[in-house]
């Protein structure tokens, strides 16, 4: 019968925690997580928006929201991802089961992403092969792809292109609405990028844990390597200037206070369930405020760190153009590889350097697709783990399953169409997608489950509760949600057209549709009245603590019985 059923899935559930893998040393957890954070974001975005926002100026607003954004919702995924000991979707099903659609969302989300992202890789894969041709292809226009328009030189006229503006990589269409021909390099060579995925996680926290050693670490020496180059060029000094030296007035602009807040968000990756997913594996007794502090201040000093180096690069290309820094051309995208591939066809040795770089990103793309491709194998495992295994026998043909998926879905993205497929996927899931995703995650987090009872939770865990500073900011975060302006997707000067829209809003609706049918579901299945479901559950969920004997953490849920004349109380109960 069902209570039977119930019983065995409780036991079943219980012995998935107690015989729930762990990283093999904690060091391991703690560079998974800078490589997670840390990625290509950081080499462009940050460095875009610096740009784009007055220099110098970016760096208030963005240290701001470091500590009242970042590093409190950080420490709020980590301790519910380490308590709960699952992955997004039972954590949040947990925390709050009126938004256990929260925890689903998230793994669509990841799951769209790691679709798309791993095109990234395909890139600088093919950048990385390109690199070891002398001279570099982008270094001169005497190649069959160039055009009459093409220079050796940038300039400000917008009737010349550049070498690396015309190389061939992309071929893309005049819009999206012309689709193309399959480019049959870059589909080999994101099969190629998925391979790699898969060798670096068919064995769960067990392999990926290794890896990130090298991921995690070397893209600091490259990093290193190029700052001590580029400070060495004619002209890196006004760069370095224009970085570092506010122009006091942009801190006026709303837009910039926005972008900083949205650039600690996607930087550091709340909501996307990644981090989330892998503190499930961590020790029970982990200081988690240790692990937040450690990943989010090294993820902002690597933005910086990035930031020296592109801003010393864009000096000496200003130096090369005679025009100032505030006058060149650069955009989001085109910085990787546009604007930079140009700067290196000007530096001593350029192949070396291209080859240092572009295996960079290598490295940074595949510790971020690495978080994204866990999110979904552990949220799975988590929900099915019985049919899983009974079906795939072993874990690691259902990891290669998952890439399989995966790597037939981002096809698209290596059609000439691809990169106007590309942006629309990342606007509506990494801008539009997460911000609804994480205001309901505050939502369950820090009002349904409470400040208070997560505190509960971090104490019985390290023996120290959330000090008030932290419990303040998860309660304002809030606020910043209010302030952040969606703009429609747009590929540099392209526009995309309705119905192209149309199609990003559907895809965002993948992932965001999960919210409220996780809420319908859970007052469709309990006993109760629509009014009195919603009290128990977002009213007054504050008011019981959860029992913390067990030296396994305790999965508390909401237990709802009705007296014959309907009137609701509610316990705490374990499982």
């Amino acid at each position: 019968n069902k209570e039977e059923e119930t019983v065995v899935t409780q036991e079943a559930d219980m012995d998935l925690q107690l015989n729930r893998p762990t990283w093999t040393r904690q060091i391991e957890f703690t560079l998974a997580g800078i490589g997670c954070a840390v990625g290509l974001g950081n080499i462009w975005r940050f460095p875009y928006l610096c740009y784009r926002s007055g220099g110098g100026a970016f760096l208030v607003p963005y240290l701001l929201m470091l500590v009242v954004l970042g590093i409190p919702l950080l420490y709020m995924e980590l301790t519910v991802g380490q308590y709960m000991r699952r992955g997004p979707v039972h954590a949040l099903a947990n925390v709050c089961p009126l938004l256990k659609g929260v925890g689903m969302a998230s793994v669509a989300i990841s799951f769209i992403m790691c679709t798309y992202y791993n095109v990234v890789i395909t890139w600088a894969l093919y950048y990385l092969f390109s690199s070891f041709q002398a001279p570099l292809p982008w270094q001169n226009c005497n190649n069959t792809w160039n055009t009459p328009h093409c220079t050796a030189h940038a300039t400000n006229s917008s009737y010349s292109s550049t070498a690396s503006q015309e190389y061939k990589m992309l071929e893309q269409t005049s819009g999206v609405e012309e689709t193309g021909v399959l480019r049959w390099d870059l589909f080999l060579i994101l099969l190629l990028a998925w391979i790699l995925i898969y060798l670096c996680i068919f064995k769960g926290v067990k392999s990926t844990g290794k890896v990130v050693y090298f991921t995690a670490v070397f893209p600091y020496v490259i990093l290193i390597a190029l700052l001590v180059n580029n400070t060495q060029l004619p002209g890196a000094l006004n760069g370095i200037t224009f970085f570092i030296v506010p122009e006091w007035d942009k801190l006026l602009s709303v837009e910039v206070w926005v972008n900083a807040a949205a650039q600690i968000f996607n930087s550091i990756g709340i909501g996307f369930g990644s981090l989330l997913a892998m503190s499930s594996y961590n020790a029970f007794n982990n200081n988690v405020l240790k692990d937040t502090l450690t990943i989010s201040i090294i993820n902002s000093l690597t933005s910086i760190l990035a930031g020296f180096v592109i801003f010393s690069a864009f000096g000496y290309m200003s130096h090369l153009q005679g025009i100032p820094v505030s006058e060149l051309a650069v955009d989001g995208p085109g910085l990787v590889y546009v604007v930079y591939p140009q700067a290196f066809a000007n530096m001593p040795v350029a192949q070396l350097w291209a080859v240092m770089f572009f295996f960079m990103l290598l490295c940074l793309g595949l510790d971020s697709e690495f978080a994204m491709v866990e999110v979904m194998v552990t949220s799975l495992m988590d929900e099915f783990y019985q049919h899983l295994f009974k079906f795939f026998k072993r874990k690691e043909l259902f990891v290669l399953a998952v890439c399989g998926v995966a790597f037939f879905l981002g096809i698209p993205c290596v059609m000439q169409v691809g990169i106007y497929v590309f942006q629309l996927m990342d606007h509506y899931t990494a801008i539009v997608s997460i911000m609804f995703l994480a205001f309901f995650e505050v939502i369950a987090i820090c009002w349904s489950y409470g400040a208070k009872r997560l505190s509960d939770n971090l104490e019985e865990m390290t023996g120290k509760r959330a000090n008030i500073f932290f419990r303040i900011c998860w309660i304002i975060v809030l606020l910043v949600f209010s302030i952040i302006q969606f703009k429609p997707a747009r590929y540099e000067n392209y526009v995309f057209p309705s119905w192209a829209q149309g199609v990003g809003w559907v895809i965002a609706l993948t992932s965001i549709i999960w919210i409220p049918l996780g809420a319908i579901h859970t007052l469709w299945v309990l006993p109760g009245s629509f009014m009195q479901v919603t009290y128990i559950y977002l009213v007054s969920p504050h008011e019981d603590t959860v029992g913390t004997t067990h030296k396994i953490p305790v999965i508390s849920i909401w237990c709802i019985s009705l007296t014959e004349t309907e009137t609701v109380h509610h316990t705490t109960c374990t499982g």
